[in-house]
């Protein structure tokens, strides 16, 4: 049985837990931003982690990247990769928090 967070958790003390946290809170307030998007894309395995993750956002992935695209296109793909990367450096560092 995966470890579940019981109580509140400092988030920000893992790599790229600001932004994680901030992700958790904008789904929570019904807002779509950069940070929601990439909760919801890691959505499955933060919930394996015991995180709480609705299912709200369809398709984060694409939505994610047109948001990035709408700001500058040229460098959507690089910040998408940038983005994606903090979400996988906490996810692992999340599941190795004893």
């Amino acid at each position: 049985m995966p470890r579940r967070y019981r109580g509140p958790v400092d988030l920000s003390a893992l790599p790229g837990g600001d932004l994680v946290q901030k992700g958790l809170a904008d789904i929570a307030a019904g807002v779509e931003s950069d940070a929601a998007l990439l909760v919801a894309i890691g959505a499955p395995r933060l919930r394996t982690l015991g995180f709480d993750v609705p299912e709200t956002i369809a398709e984060p992935e694409m939505r994610l990247y047109l948001r990035l695209a709408e700001t500058d296109s040229d460098s959507a793909h690089s910040r998408y990769n940038a983005l994606v990367r903090r979400l996988v450096s906490f996810e692992n560092a999340a599941a190795c928090v004893k």
